[in-house]
């Protein structure tokens, strides 16, 4: 796909997202996140270039909401989807879903939709899914027990831009590799002509290693499935309640999970945890030794029947006396006691196993007083157990890795595929909450007909909004009594359309909705334009009259722009303009009559009819009536009144000039 290609992307955008893995997966799935991944696009902006790139591949060029209101109505859709999602993932999906004239992709949602209905909405799907989340790559994590080596200098910075977490180093010769072995636990050497060199330590010569770093940096696997450790047991917990057949055995992903420390190290090993506990507790279990061997050769000093007092002698020795010239050969025994106890205590202490000889010359030596560690052998004795840990360590991060590696392919699809269903549960929950069905829509249909339709944007619990019926084709005056619905009736005709656009099921018993390529809803303007704002509008009507591009537009009260009087000449003459064009158009107005006068043509009138008052509160038939010119509700007060009132001819008279 060529980035640059999609409207709105320019050079620099297209760069940031060719940075991504797979930018055209993202694009072809709105996959939002990962495209807010690239460098300087924020999460609007991918949203926005996923719509665009939505338009691009179904070959729509314009813009089908072409008024601020129709956007606003849109904007209230998204609002209803969005709230039934539970990961921001959906949420941001659900932005992509734009509404277009295109056949192709109004097919692709509505099989979306398919999916999204077939689902059982379960709350402990829903409850796992508040865990998952796209999977992320933790940054590097620095490993200092490894270094790379190379002589080349592109070498080196392939190497240091492929292998963040380890140190590059320069060498010349096997001298300076050798000199590194000193220095580091295994050195892996990237140029072929040190093949067969013979150097003390672990010195690997891979020249493939950049070919797959993962190989080498086992931790890099490692952390990230640390990193993900939650969303991975999330999206598998959602594959199990929500029956998804998962692409990787869950069992041995929680088993490889469960070997991994929240760090990326492994554990559940009792050889590691031995060897990092003996070298962590070493000095600690040196200093416990040695007391112990002074506890007891000054106890046994104290308690000795000499020449010299036991109290008197401890002091002497205490005091500096030398001990071979002081003690007779019989406290030797006591001695070599003490360093036994010294040695057992020690090897106990820190479990040692095979290094058991190495703990042995920690004490002996020269019969002392106090008893000295020889620290040159504590030296000697942490050399080895680091040594030993970080070698096991090294096998058990590699056998881990090895596990994990044939897991990390499975894994995004496990995540992409929950993440996906609370895109289609959204779906299915906006559907189940609005009593919605996938509406007729096609090039064979004519108009927009609503049966039992219901607006969710009211102001009041859906459950409790009154059933709408109403169709209409060609150009048409809606007329109705204040307060009497009419506005709310194009909040529905508006929504209805948008949805089936969108592929989206609609809130209603059935519609037939005709395809069109732009949805124009004007809302009521608020007082008289000036004489500057009521040339624009004009300018914007005269612009909808000469389009040439199916249209569905929506007025309300255009009258409110000027004077009653040249209001119904201007929308007459507007509705002339419509009329005969490939446009269904609705406007509601309180001069419906006046207008059909100043009319030259045959302009169809509805009207939704109060069917009278009640307590002064209108009772009114929602639906619009059609062929049927409303009575307003100045006429439905006078109305009543006559029948009331007891005023003789007053209130008959002012009804009859209705």
């Amino acid at each position: 796909m060529e980035l640059t290609a999609i409207p709105g992307v320019g050079e620099k955008t297209a760069a940031a997202l060719a940075d991504l893995d797979d930018p055209e997966r993202a694009l072809r799935e709105g996959d939002v996140a990962a495209l807010a991944d690239a460098p300087g696009v924020s999460t609007g902006r991918a949203a926005a270039i996923a719509r665009a790139a939505v338009r691009h591949d179904h070959g729509v060029d314009g813009e089908f909401l072409a008024t601020d209101r129709a956007r606003d109505c849109y904007e209230s859709i998204l609002d209803l989807l969005e709230a039934r999602t539970v990961t921001d993932y959906a949420a941001h999906r659900m932005a992509t879903l734009v509404p277009t004239g295109a056949a192709s992709r109004i097919d692709e949602v509505r099989d979306l939709v398919d999916r999204a209905t077939s689902h059982e909405i379960d709350e402990a799907t829903l409850d796992a899914l508040a865990g998952v989340e796209p999977l992320a790559d933790p940054p590097p994590t620095r490993v200092r027990d490894r270094c790379l080596a190379t002589t080349d200098a592109e070498t080196y910075a392939a190497a240091e831009e492929a292998v963040p977490e380890l140190s590059v180093e320069v060498v010349d010769d096997a001298r300076d590799l050798a000199e590194l072995a000193r220095s580091y636990a295994t050195v892996i050497a990237l140029d072929e002509t040190f093949a067969g060199v013979d150097v003390a330590g672990d010195v690997r010569v891979r020249p493939d290693a950049l070919d797959d770093p993962a190989e080498i940096v086992p931790e890099r696997l490692l952390s990230f499935f640390a990193a993900n450790r939650d969303t991975l047991l999330a999206a598998a917990r959602v594959h199990e309640t929500a029956g998804i057949e998962p692409p990787c055995d869950l069992d041995a992903l929680r088993d490889a999970l469960a070997r991994l420390d929240d760090d990326g190290t492994p554990v559940g090993d009792d050889e590691l945890d031995r060897l990092v506990t003996a070298v962590d507790d070493l000095d600690a279990a040196v200093g416990t030794a040695e007391s112990t061997a002074n506890d007891h050769l000054r106890t046994a000093i104290r308690e000795r029947d000499v020449t010299i007092e036991g109290t008197d002698f401890l002091s002497l020795v205490e005091q500096g006396a030398r001990v071979d010239a002081l003690l007779s050969r019989e406290l030797e025994d006591e001695f070599d006691r003490a360093v036994e106890k010294a040695r057992e205590g020690l090897v106990d202490a820190l479990a040692l196993e095979d290094e058991a000889d190495l703990a042995e010359r920690v004490f002996g030596g020269d019969l002392t007083f106090p008893v000295e560690h020889d620290e040159d052998a504590v030296s000697r004795l942490r050399t080895e157990l680091t040594a030993a840990r970080d070698r096991r360590a090294a096998r058990l991060k590699s056998e881990l890795a090895d596990d994990l590696r044939a897991l990390r392919d499975p894994v995004e699809r496990l995540v992409r595929a929950a993440l996906e269903r609370d895109v289609e549960l959204a779906v299915a929950r906006f559907a189940d909450d609005f009593d919605c069905t996938l509406p007729e829509i096609g090039d064979d249909v004519t108009g927009i007909a609503v049966e039992g339709g219901r607006s969710p944007l009211l102001d009041v619990a859906f459950a409790d909004v009154e059933p709408v019926d109403y169709s209409a084709s060609g150009v048409t005056l809606l007329s109705g009594v204040n307060s009497g619905g009419k506005t709310s009736t194009l909040d529905l005709l508006a929504l209805v359309t948008t949805l089936a656009h969108m592929g989206l099921p609609v809130p209603a018993d059935a519609a037939r909705v005709e395809r069109v390529d732009e949805l124009h809803y004007y809302a009521k303007s608020q007082g008289t334009l000036d004489a500057g704002a009521f040339e624009a509008t004009l300018r914007d009507f005269a612009d909808l009259a000469d389009g040439t591009d199916s249209r569905l537009v929506l007025v309300d009260e255009l009258e409110s722009i000027t004077e009653p009087g040249a209001s119904a000449k201007i929308i007459a003459g507007i509705l002339e303009s419509l009329d005969g064009g490939d446009v269904t158009a609705v406007f509601v107005s309180h001069l419906a009559g006046e207008i059909r006068d100043a009319a030259g043509i045959d302009v169809a009138v509805d009207g939704i009819e109060a069917v009278g008052l009640v307590d002064g509160e209108l009772r009114v038939n929602r639906s619009p009536v059609t062929d049927h010119l409303a009575r307003s509700t100045p006429e439905l007060i006078v109305e009543k009144l006559a029948e009331d009132s007891d005023r003789d001819g007053f209130y008959a008279r002012l009804l009859e000039k209705f």
